[in-house]
């Protein structure tokens, strides 16, 4: 017997609006009034009165089943990935890894250069594995304790490592989000990192600037004071661990693997393999122990807060209360795409530009506001790419520019929201402690200038026309090949592309 609902309804705007407006209340009610950072329970209801309206629109409970399980089903990879990586900080700390990239980082680095270093050490690191989240927990954590020895607020070295970490998952080819956007969106994953340059690297530049300057000027002057607390830092790691440049091998065989272009999660695999086989050999760990560590996470008591508070995390099981945010985000993000809210809202959206320039704005922001609803990076691409497409068609430009509107609302914003997948991750995973009603490490947020500079950027090209590719003749031939869907935007004022010879239509009136 069929578990589809039979002939459901479209809701109307109205309808459509109920369980958005309902939840972001329940989500403020929680944060601002109860302060209280545990927005589980508001996404949970919002997912039931979803479901509730999607029995209402005509829906049965297999298909609203349905639509929750497939959104959830896209994300088990990168649930798969935070696993990892929780196992990958729990063993690397254990094995003195993440304590010796803090050790030599202290000792190399100075305070005035530590932001800047630390936005291009995670860029680079996030290209070459292909996640910003492994990239997050591994270097991102480290460069958490080289900030506290200089000095450094934890939301200023939060920033510069979401700033490089996400720029780095955006261009990687080895990136799932990189290779979701072009594919949603009919495109060639190398045309679409291309396109992407001419937004991307102005923000990285402002961005590394801005924290050269901050660099020098906040913590410039910081004197004997950071040096004070340096020494102790240092001096408690010797006397905890044994620090050797050997103790790198289980960072340089994951990045090694990922320049090799493996699989993400088999490499992150491999990184907690070599940091286990390193916590016996190097720091007198038994096997017994590296399972502790890699499930419940690496526990010590130095006697030196930044060192506690920094190496007393890790494992699977600190990542459960990020994981159980993600599955319930998804869940109500895909209940609201099966009951066709979505849809009608960005419906409305669209019949409300009739420029370039303002659908490029609405697919970036429509993006934005996916993450912001539905909490997941994933449906805030997919869900866009696949509804703006023919608008860009019927237009006559080149859909690279909605892969790239997707990833700058998409990848990039992620996480700057605090409930979204990327958000929770960033604030467990870098120990910003929002958990416990620190709202002063969500500071981060306006410092990862290079994420949210981005998409700025991307709207003033659309507004000046510039770096605003039109369909080309290969990328026509692609739509009448592949028969791909042209919404008619002749109401626009715009001609069909495949009703006309020109290359490069312009507006009919």
């Amino acid at each position: 017997m069929s578990t589809e609902a039979i002939d459901p309804r479209q809701p109307s705007l109205m309808l459509a609006l109920v369980p958005v407006v309902l939840t972001l209340f329940l989500l403020g009610l929680q944060l601002f009034y109860f302060g209280d950072f545990t927005p589980q329970i508001p996404l949970a209801i919002g997912l039931g009165i979803t479901g509730l309206l999607g029995i209402y629109l005509g829906h049965d409970w297999g298909s609203m089943e349905d639509g929750v399980f497939r959104v959830i089903n896209v994300s088990l990879p990168s649930v798969s990935v935070l696993i990892v990586v929780g196992m990958i900080i729990g063993v690397w700390i254990a094995s003195g890894t993440v304590p010796t990239i803090i050790y030599y980082g202290l000792t190399i680095l100075t305070p005035q250069i530590f932001l800047a270093a630390a936005m291009i050490m995670c860029a680079v690191v996030s290209v070459s594995l292909g996640t910003s989240w492994g990239t997050v927990g591994t270097v991102g954590l480290a460069l958490m304790g080289i900030g506290a020895g200089f000095g450094v607020p934890m939301y200023w070295t939060a920033g510069a490592v979401v700033s490089g970490a996400f720029f780095g998952d955006k261009i990687s080819p080895l990136s799932d989000t990189t290779n979701l956007a072009p594919a949603v969106t009919g495109q060639d994953v190398f045309a679409h990192i291309r396109n992407m340059m001419p937004t991307t690297i102005p923000a990285m530049l402002i961005a590394l600037g801005i924290y050269v300057w901050v660099g020098f000027s906040l913590v410039g002057d910081t004197g004997g004071a950071s040096f004070e607390r340096i020494d102790a830092i240092t001096s408690a790691l010797q006397a905890n661990f044994a620090i050797s440049a050997w103790l790198l091998i289980p960072a340089l065989l994951v990045i090694g693997l990922a320049i090799a272009q493996k699989p993400p999660i088999p490499s992150l695999f491999a990184g907690v393999l070599a940091g286990g086989l390193t916590a016996i050999i190097a720091q007198g760990a038994s096997l017994h122990d590296v399972f502790e560590f890699a499930n419940s996470g690496y526990k010590i008591e130095t006697g030196v807060s930044e060192i506690d508070s920094l190496l007393n995390s890790g494992g699977i099981q600190s990542m459960m209360w990020t994981i159980s945010l993600i599955l319930i985000a998804l869940g109500f993000g895909g209940a609201l795409e099966r009951t066709g809210c979505l849809q009608t809202i960005i419906a409305a959206i669209l019949t409300k530009v009739q420029s370039f320039a303002g659908v490029q704005t609405a697919a970036i922001g429509t993006s934005f506001a996916t993450n912001i609803v539905a909490g997941d990076p994933y449906l805030s691409i997919a869900l866009p790419g696949r509804m703006y497409s023919p608008v860009y068609r019927g237009m006559g430009y080149s859909t690279l520019n909605l892969s790239r509107a997707t990833e700058e609302g998409g990848t990039l914003m992620s996480p700057l929201i605090p409930w979204n997948a990327g958000g929770a991750f960033v604030i467990t995973a870098l120990g910003l402690g929002i958990t416990s009603g620190n709202f002063e490490n969500l500071l981060y947020i306006p410092l990862a200038f290079a994420c949210w500079m981005t998409p700025i950027i991307g709207i003033i090209y659309a507004w000046t026309g510039i770096f605003s590719p039109r369909v080309g003749e290969a990328e026509r031939k692609d739509w009448v090949d592949n028969d791909r869907e042209i919404t008619d935007m002749s109401e626009y004022g715009y001609e069909h592309p495949l009703d006309s010879e020109k290359t490069q239509p312009t507006p009919a009136q």
